[in-house]
């Protein structure tokens, strides 16, 4: 495995320090075979440039994983990582249907957080109700959790 963290692209006459793949991992989060994946799926804003068989990344593909990994955490699925890579390459024009993509993303989310902090709420009461047992001295007994609401 190639340990270099670093790499120098020259170009036209114009010489950049790129970014290995275990670099981009390392300073993303991802491990080194989702950078790959994300790569082979069509996930990337930009093309990777290779270097003697080997992968040199820029800041701006570590600023793009980086946004591809928060999207990730906050449950956008690939699908729709793969049209809002294909929108951004799209360049220019393509801002409304990017806007779009995200106002959805965000309302799902908002939704998701809504029910999380619902979660929160009942197991903060189970939490607080075995504290008071535990404070009385009283055993433990079996509580059912609430009904849903409908």
């Amino acid at each position: 495995m190639h340990s270099r963290s670093s790499v120098t692209v020259r170009s036209m006459a114009v010489t950049t320090a790129g970014l290995s793949i275990g670099e981009v991992a390392r300073r993303t989060g991802l491990s080194i075979d989702t950078v790959r994946f994300y790569e082979r799926e069509g996930l990337l804003a930009d093309p990777v440039e290779r270097v003697s068989g080997r992968r040199v990344f820029t800041e701006d593909h570590v600023e793009w994983l980086s946004l591809c990994a928060t999207l990730r955490a906050t449950g956008m699925p690939l699908s729709e990582l793969r049209a809002y890579a294909q929108l951004v390459r799209a360049g220019d024009g393509t801002e409304p249907e990017r806007l779009a993509l995200l106002r959805e993303h965000e309302e799902r989310l908002a939704g998701q957080m809504r029910e999380l902090s619902r979660c929160r709420d009942l197991i903060a009461y189970k939490v607080g109700m075995y504290e008071d047992l535990s404070d009385r001295g009283e055993p433990h007994r079996t509580c059912r959790a609430p009904e849903p609401p409908s």
